[in-house]
C-alpha cells in the first residue's frame, strides 16, 4: 500500500522560481489515493468531540464533505465573499498579493457547538484563521484544525497557535 505522500505530485518553479508546489490533484485522481486521504484526515479527529465539520472553499469542501458523511454530522460551507443566498458574516485576510473576504451563513453555527475547520494545505494559515474567526463570532468552538498538508516553512502553525491543528503531511519548506 502506497504513503499519502506517493500521491502527491510535486512540481518545481510553479508559480515561481525556487517554489515546489504540491499538487493534491493527483491524489483526488486516484480512487485509492483520495480514500487514503479523507482516511487520513479524519483518523485525525479520533477522540475529537465533534458537532459540525466546516470546510473552506473550494478543497475544504472536497475532503471536508466525506469526513461530515462518515461522522454523520452537517457540513458547513466556507465561500468567497458574495457566493451564499443567506444572510452571512464575513471575515477578511491578507493574501501574499493583496487580500480576500470569505463568509458563511449565520444561520451555520449555533452556539456552543463544537466545529472542526478542514482545508486541503495550510501555508500562512489566513484562510483557516479568517474561518476560526467567523465560527468563534456565532458562539462556536473551534476543537481541531485538520488539513491534508501543511508546508511549515510558511509559519502558518504560528498564526494559528491558539488552536489544536493537525496536519497529515508536513513540508518543511515553502
Amino acid at each position: 500500500m502506497k504513503k499519502i505522500e506517493e500521491y502527491v505530485r510535486s512540481i518545481p518553479d510553479f508559480p515561481e522560481p525556487g517554489i515546489i508546489f504540491r499538487d493534491v490533484t493527483s491524489i483526488l485522481q486516484d480512487a485509492d489515493g483520495f480514500a487514503l486521504a479523507v482516511d487520513s484526515m479524519q483518523a485525525l479527529l479520533d477522540g475529537v468531540e465533534v458537532d459540525v465539520i466546516a470546510g473552506a472553499e473550494s478543497r475544504g469542501f472536497i475532503f471536508g464533505a466525506p469526513i461530515a458523511y462518515n461522522l454523520h454530522k452537517p457540513f458547513v460551507l466556507i465561500r468567497k465573499k458574495g457566493k451564499l443566498p443567506c444572510e452571512t458574516i464575513e471575515s477578511s485576510y491578507e493574501l501574499e498579493y493583496g487580500s480576500a473576504t470569505i463568509e458563511m451563513h449565520k444561520d451555520s453555527i449555533t452556539p456552543g457547538q463544537n466545529v472542526v475547520l478542514v482545508d486541503d494545505l495550510i501555508a500562512t494559515g489566513g484562510t483557516i484563521e479568517a474561518t476560526a474567526r467567523m465560527v468563534e463570532e456565532l458562539g462556536g468552538k473551534v476543537v481541531k484544525i485538520i488539513t491534508l498538508m501543511e508546508l511549515a516553512g510558511l509559519n502558518g502553525r504560528e498564526r494559528l497557535k491558539d488552536y489544536d491543528v493537525a496536519s497529515v503531511i508536513c513540508y518543511e519548506g515553502k
